[in-house]
């Protein structure tokens, strides 16, 4: 767990080991990834993407030497650039 360790876990949410490994088998099972696709999808249904504002931090996610241009990896955030969503609007 990056920024802390896991025997930190506050007791009211159970052993910290039964925590570690409900998160390991969330995370293999996709789970959070589906949780951030469907908050994606309605955002992007309501208009409510701005993809002037995605920012990736080479710090923390380091792209592989071979990689080229901007990859959007979840399908709702492709959805919505390709439908024109979070475009600011011109100022006249």
């Amino acid at each position: 767990m990056p920024g802390g360790q896991w025997r930190e876990m506050p007791a009211e949410f159970g052993a910290w080991s039964t925590v570690s490994n409900r998160f390991r088998q969330w995370r293999d099972a996709g789970v959070f990834e589906a949780l951030l696709e469907g908050l994606l999808a309605e955002a992007a249904n309501r208009g409510e993407v701005d993809l002037s504002l995605v920012s990736v931090d080479s710090a923390t996610a380091r792209a592989h030497h071979d990689a080229a241009g901007m990859h959007l990896p979840h399908a709702a955030l492709r959805k919505a650039r390709e439908a024109g969503a979070g475009r600011p609007e011109s100022a006249n």
